[in-house]
């Protein structure tokens, strides 16, 4: 990446930051409604679903305000934001997902049949979700039906589960404080959504729990992540933009900044593998990783793929992770098959991974250094190492990729530091 692409990718970073700083300042609170006035009872056996929508409403129709849930446990089914509204949740208070399928109507979500979500808004504006409470998506049930089936997390797939928090295609959008945990599938999902604030939330859900994602913007733009603990059972952040083999007319996630996380369980920062409507201009900073199953992945496959580029990566640091980095278009696998593959002709899905950077990274205790893997057809271009540190049982394997280094000391327990395999162009200093 050169330096004006650099320059324009932290530009980016600090215009997303200032939106949406600029943001926070529209959410009013012309109204305050408890839904206990209402008849809610947070008593955790009644189901308090049409008194927390009737508080909803009854601000959403005075112009906007705050819901506000006091403390106790508010059984729901799905409830629906609207513009100019902030829920917020005292400490003490959970929203406590019903454990009754039959509670989550089905519809279409994310141009695929699903299931409705227990927090969400749709075409809203000016939306939020604060205070020190919990959303809790009481996903065990579901998770044991998607332990016996197939691809149960593949997109598409007929065995549906509701996800946790979704933003449809909102803009302002903030959540601050809360803890988000154990939803049946996906936790927290701004898709096609403009100047996003995620900060100081606790998304969670334990080591083994299919397909929990903590946050995943989806063709989303200016969104902020900032001091998130994640501990879940999947990815940690996953970046997507388009459904595997999607018809088209996806849009690019871009302007995303995650700065100052700690990721415990789960499988990392990534960028992917759903990426049929490309992604750039993302920065993640000072990222603490300790203990997941991946560090940095950027992944896709010729079915899912499209332009990511102008990716910044800086001051990183990782701790007992199994594959710290991993650049792959190969994904579900990180490495091509023995005996490699062929080329094969470029379409609208072929992933092109260039202009990615990594700049004072460190990574001790991997079961491998990392791997870097393009396609024939499409080679990683571009990948700048700056002050990089990385070691495991085995080296960091390059193919089909163009890369860059200085400073960049590499260790293996066994076998070469630097595995190159056909296609690897690497000229470090």
């Amino acid at each position: 990446m050169n330096q004006p692409e650099i320059f324009r990718t932290c530009t980016a970073r600090l215009c997303a930051l200032a939106l949406a700083a600029a943001s926070c300042g529209a959410l009013h609170a012309a109204a305050t409604c408890n839904p206990r006035d209402f008849g809610a009872k947070g008593d955790g056996v009644a189901k308090d679903t049409a008194a927390i929508q009737k508080a909803i409403d009854v601000c959403a129709a005075k112009g906007g305000g705050t819901v506000h849930l006091t403390a106790g446990t508010y059984l729901s089914a799905p409830i629906v934001l609207k513009s100019n509204l902030t829920l917020d949740l005292d400490k003490g208070a959970t929203l406590f997902g019903s454990p009754d399928p039959a509670d989550y109507p089905a519809k279409t979500e994310f141009r695929e049949p699903g299931l409705q979500s227990l927090v969400s808004a749709t075409n809203a504006e000016n939306v939020a979700i604060t205070g020190e409470g919990v959303i809790d998506g009481n996903g065990a049930g579901w998770w044991k039906m998607a332990r016996a089936v197939h691809d149960a997390g593949v997109m598409g797939n007929p065995h549906t589960r509701p996800r946790l928090v979704v933003f449809d295609h909102c803009k302002h959008v903030r959540i601050e404080g809360v803890t988000i945990q154990n939803s049946p599938m996906w936790q927290v999902v701004p898709y096609y959504s403009d100047d996003v604030i995620i900060r100081n939330v606790r998304v969670l859900a334990p080591a083994h729990s299919p397909n929990t994602d903590a946050i995943d913007p989806f063709s989303s733009s200016h969104v902020v992540i900032d001091h998130v603990l994640a501990d879940v059972g999947d990815d940690d952040i996953a970046i997507k933009s388009g459904a595997i083999n999607s018809p088209g007319g996806d849009l690019p996630s871009h302007d995303i900044t995650i700065t100052d996380c700690t990721f415990l369980h789960g499988h990392g920062l990534s960028i992917g593998s759903e990426i049929a409507g490309g992604a750039h201009d993302i920065v993640a900073e000072r990222i603490h990783f300790d203990g997941t199953d991946n560090g940095i992945r950027v992944k896709a496959n010729r079915d899912r793929g499209n332009d990511v580029s102008n990716i910044v990566f800086l001051d990183i640091e990782m701790k007992d992770v199994k594959n710290p980095l991993v650049i792959s278009e190969y994904y579900p696998r990180i490495m091509p098959p023995a005996g490699g593959v062929q080329p094969a002709p470029v379409t609208r899905l072929t992933p092109h991974f260039h202009d990615i950077v990594l700049k004072n990274v460190t990574a001790t205790g991997g079961a491998m250094a990392g791997a870097i893997v393009g396609l024939p057809e499409s080679p990683v271009d571009n990948l700048v190492l700056k002050n990089v540190t990385l070691s495991g049982k085995t080296g960091l394997s390059i193919g089909y990729a163009n890369v860059i280094g200085k400073n960049v000391k590499i260790t293996a327990e066994k076998g070469d530091a630097i595995l190159k395999m056909a296609g690897a162009k690497v000229m470090f200093k």
